[in-house]
């Protein structure tokens, strides 16, 4: 594997399709698959075959429907899960078991009623199976983020020495500061023995609005996988944001790591995930949010008009968004009025312009925002 290469595991159509009322069908789910294989996704993890038909049939079409992309199916720590998950990923050209268990102690005495002992045996015993279906088998370790690091770290020996090719820490309740998620993975890094051997993995939640800045520190710190969805949906608070990560990498040199992301589609992979979840995007969502390049004040205006990088640091273009916009309120200056103006074939006079923001004015202040109608109607 290139060590300058963050592999990118997008779970929308699993993880992300968790939240409630954002159900997708089969047909739906197959049709953002292929186009998450055109966005350039490393794995796609397509469901948790055991837990209904529907799902089951997903991954099992999913995994005919797309060539590049690992097609991954999820499951517990329990033997028919893995049976099922391995029979869902027959058909898939590079199939991947993504298995697991709770490690922190809150899930080893109150979901589990059992010893740390018993979890580690569960977990080789889980890897060593998944390992008689196929090659490549994930292990997780849910709410890694609240696992004593050193107990973390025997479990994870355990399944790379039971043959685990990727390594997932789950900062499952989005609970970590990044420098804490980061030194998790450090630590894991360096006292586990063969883990240069393995992919390690992030899969941050962002109950504290730190899935992102988690997932970054992480990737600082040694992982080469980062699990994500589109516009970060997820449960409760949602995912680490693929569009989020994808762009960072892109935007910071420095870090000298990249993805395989076509970042041109994001926009448009972001649109087509939104309308078959029915699930909105918030205006100033980072990278995909109507208003991420978009502009209402005037010294901001200014600035982006007279050059784009005085405000901008990504090239809308880059990410799929034709252009900027400059959005006229009341907060606007002459500078945006007269650009807009432009567009609309009007070339005023320093003069007419100081007239006509007058009357501009007036009208802004009666609205949110002052459309081309507006101005049309002000040079009648």
């Amino acid at each position: 594997m290139d060590q300058n290469q963050v592999h990118i595991f997008d779970t929308t159509l699993r993880d992300g399709e968790q939240v409630p009322g954002c159900k997708l069908d089969t047909r739906q789910k197959i049709v953002i698959a292929r186009q998450l294989e055109k966005l350039g996704v490393d794995v796609i993890e397509a469901g948790f075959p055991i837990s209904s038909p529907g799902d089951f049939r997903s991954v099992e079409e999913i995994a005919k429907a797309v060539t590049d992309p690992i097609v991954c199916g999820l499951t517990r720590a329990v033997m028919k899960d893995i049976d099922v998950a391995a029979d869902a990923l027959k058909h898939a050209k590079r199939p991947r078991i993504h298995t697991g268990i709770g490690t922190s102690d809150s899930h080893i005495k109150f979901k589990f009623n059992t010893t740390r002992e018993e979890v580690i045996r569960r977990a080789v015993d889980a890897v060593k199976h998944a390992k008689s279906y196929v090659e490549d088998v994930e292990f997780y370790a849910e709410d890694a983020g609240r696992t004593d690091n050193e107990f973390l770290a025997r479990v994870i020996q355990a399944v790379v020495d039971a043959g685990a090719t990727v390594l997932n820490i789950p900062d499952t309740t989005g609970y970590c500061l990044p420098e804490e998620y980061g030194a998790k993975i450090a630590f894991l890094r360096d006292n586990v023995n063969g883990i240069h051997k393995c992919i390690l993995s992030t899969h941050c939640h962002n109950d504290l609005g730190l899935a992102t800045a988690n997932s970054i520190a992480g990737i600082q710190n040694g992982a080469r996988q980062i699990e994500c969805t589109i516009n970060g949906v997820g449960e409760r608070a949602g995912n680490t944001a693929l569009e989020e990560v994808a762009m960072i990498m892109r935007q910071h040199p420095s870090l000298g790591l990249d993805t395989r992301i076509n970042s041109k589609l994001l926009t448009e992979t972001s649109l087509m995930v939104r309308e078959a979840m029915g699930m909105p995007v918030q205006a100033n969502k980072a990278i995909v949010g109507a208003n991420a390049f978009a502009h209402s004040s005037g010294i901001h205006q200014d600035g982006v008009i007279k050059r784009r990088d005085t405000y901008e640091i990504i090239d809308p273009a880059d990410v799929g968004v034709d252009e900027s916009k400059i959005v006229l309120t009341a907060r606007s200056g002459r500078a945006a009025l007269a650009y807009r103006f432009k567009n609309l074939g009007y070339d005023l006079t320093k003069v007419q312009l100081d007239q006509k923001y007058a009357e501009f004015l007036n009208v802004a202040d009666g609205k949110k925002e002052v459309q081309d109608e507006d101005l049309v109607e002000m040079m009648s």
